[in-house]
């Protein structure tokens, strides 16, 4: 199993969501997040920005379908321009229902 965390720009979460929805990839976890990347914020004007609002999306799911996965991301949140995101992917050693008890996905 694969944990990927995409880090995604707020205006395109119901877009990447959707497209993961429609893959069938329903089962996900979202999380509203600050930070910055390789540029350390953004300067509009007189204002520097040194941190960013962003949303994080986490979604497990089986090795071979992380390579879906994050082609449904990277195209349905692209913009082209800097900010667009990050994917990142860990490996997940088990997974357990609290409900049930039961292991795996």
């Amino acid at each position: 199993m694969k944990m990927v965390r995409a880090i995604v720009r707020p205006e395109k979460v119901e877009n990447v969501v959707d497209s993961l929805d429609e893959a069938g990839f329903a089962a996900l976890t979202k999380m509203d997040v600050i930070g910055r990347g390789k540029q350390k914020g953004i300067q509009l004007e007189n204002i520097y920005y040194d941190e960013i609002p962003k949303t994080m999306l986490i979604v497990v799911a089986e090795d071979e379908q992380t390579k879906k996965i994050v082609e449904i991301i990277t195209e349905s949140s692209f913009t082209g321009n800097f900010g667009d995101g990050k994917i990142f992917i860990s490996p997940v050693d088990d997974a357990y229902t609290v409900r049930t008890r039961n292991s795996g996905l």
